[in-house]
């Protein structure tokens, strides 16, 4: 908990209200606070829609758990990330806004790069600290921290790795002085409490802080593993190391903190929200050995199986605690699988089901995500939502949660699901739109059943990556998601009045500040 932060949570709201974006209802901590729900959102990491039961009966994987939620919740059919890669979908996450607005218009950031949430930005965590609630982040920050600089190399930054904005995305761990406290982390975006890696586990440091203090200097070197394997397997890349880091731990380690916030604030008077982005089931594949062998999609479904059991854990441990029936639980994936064609055909396995290409496309596979809401004696039992929603929308429905208007000239990316959670009747244009973001910063725009992707190719990891358009052919490309859910026919010369539509619409959304 930081109690420097929590003093300087009522000058916060009031400076929200005198920025104008959010007009609270009167809010009263002793009567009302038992009425908000405590939230908890896992978010998996790199998981695939095919890989769940709930989403795919043909799934090699057992997925008990989270096929479990499905059943007592809400599973969302058409959810996406805001990019079909991982830095960019955690900003939107906690932002509500894309990230292709920031200072990261593309790709992701490396353990060493500098925070890319700006200090004046209202994160979900701000806003549930300022309804009364104890918030806490465990597991894959990938946000960027400001790692504090050596005198000698505070020039050096000018050589760090820069990209088109004046963003460092990465830069030569010697110039930084571990012994010291990093800033412009969770903390100071909206969590009491934290315990996290800095990037994904295949990228160093490999190391744990908590709140903003290293466990453990990262002062030893790893080789990497399985470095030909082409992220795929137990890869991880070298680099800087904590003594006793132990990469299959890192998945216990996350469960067993998430446990342990849970048991520390089950019983008060405050709610609590806890963020739990998973490191996996990301590269280094690392199963331990109660898991290997049990599923029949090799060492990555096994993985997605230890995976499931930890979600399975962290949501006994709020019935253990008498809190479950008074939680909203969240559970989603931050873009698509790593799964090659070579993997679909040894295993029989198709980790993004029916849908084109994998993590970091601008195909349906890179984005389209499970997306899961229970929430008990508010969302129905066992039902279904054909919505298109993406994960920005968290922050517009938080408010919604807790009776927090936002200023959505403000918050033009996030949009609120909750009338959908509640089941109520929404005019069906209402939130229909929404950007996609590939790694290699292609974009899309889906309005309805149409689809627009700006180029040819991927985008992303799929080949082709990109195609030069030839005179008299395709610029781009169009596909009707209700007749070709797999993006096998494309109709962009056949459909030039809807192209010329969503690429005005693309492009307003764009120009947008």
């Amino acid at each position: 908990m930081n109690p420097t932060r929590n003093s300087l949570l009522p000058l916060l709201l009031g400076l929200i209200y005198a920025l104008g974006a959010v007009q609270c209802n009167e809010y009263n901590k002793s009567e009302d606070a038992p009425d908000l729900p405590n939230i908890v959102y896992i978010l998996a990491d790199d998981l695939g829609y095919g890989d769940v039961g709930a989403y795919n009966p043909e799934s090699k994987i057992n997925t008990p758990a989270i096929d479990a939620l499905a059943q007592k919740g809400m599973r969302f059919t058409d959810a996406h990330s805001p990019s079909s890669v991982c830095t960019p979908t955690r900003y939107g996450i906690l932002t509500g806004q894309y990230c292709w607005r920031s200072r990261l218009p593309r790709g992701v950031l490396r353990g060493y790069g500098r925070s890319i949430i700006e200090h004046d930005m209202l994160t979900v965590g701000e806003l549930l600290q300022s309804a009364g609630y104890r918030t806490g982040m465990i597991g894959k920050w990938h946000l960027g921290v400001d790692w504090a600089i050596k005198p000698a190399y505070v020039d050096s930054i000018a050589h760090a790795s820069v990209n088109e904005v004046g963003m460092v995305t990465e830069m030569d761990p010697d110039w930084i002085d571990f012994s010291k406290p990093p800033t412009n982390g969770p903390l100071q975006h909206g969590f009491d409490y934290s315990y996290f890696l800095p990037a994904s586990l295949d990228m160093d440091p490999y190391c744990y802080l908590k709140n903003d203090t290293l466990v453990s200097i990262p002062d030893d070197y790893t080789p990497g593993n399985d470095l030909n394997t082409g992220y795929a397997g137990a890869f991880w890349r070298p680099g800087r190391i904590a003594p006793g880091f132990e990469f299959d731990e890192v998945l216990p380690t996350f469960t067993e903190q998430a446990q342990a916030f849970i048991d520390r604030h089950a019983v008060g008077e405050h709610p609590f929200f806890l963020y739990l982005p998973l490191a996996a089931p990301h590269t280094p594949w690392m199963p331990t050995s109660a898991y290997q062998g049990k599923s029949g999609a090799g060492q990555y479904g096994d993985f997605v199986e230890m995976v499931d059991a930890a979600i399975g854990a962290v949501l006994q441990t709020l019935a253990d605690k008498g809190v479950i029936e008074n939680t909203l639980v969240i559970f989603a994936s931050d873009n698509g699988p790593f799964w090659k064609p070579e993997m679909i055909e040894q295993y029989d396995h198709r980790a993004a089901h029916l849908y084109r290409g994998m993590k970091a496309d601008i195909w349906e596979g890179g984005h389209r995500i499970p997306f899961i809401v229970k929430w008990p004696g508010k969302v129905d039992t066992g039902s279904v939502c054909a919505q298109t929603t993406v994960l920005t929308n968290l922050l517009a429905t938080a408010a919604d949660v807790i009776g927090v208007q936002l200023d959505q000239k403000e918050m033009h990316d996030s949009h609120s699901i909750y009338p959908y959670l509640l089941g109520n009747q929404v005019e069906e244009t209402a939130g229909q739109t929404a950007i996609h973001h590939s790694s290699r910063a292609v974009f899309a725009i889906r309005n309805g059943e149409w689809k627009l992707i700006e180029g040819l190719g991927s985008g992303g990891f799929s080949t082709p990556t990109s195609i030069d358009p030839q005179d008299g052919e395709a610029a781009g490309q169009l596909y009707n998601l209700a007749n070709d859910p797999s993006e096998t026919t494309n109709l962009f010369l056949q459909k030039p009045d809807i192209v010329a539509q969503l690429e005005n619409e693309l492009d307003a959304i764009r120009k947008r500040p």
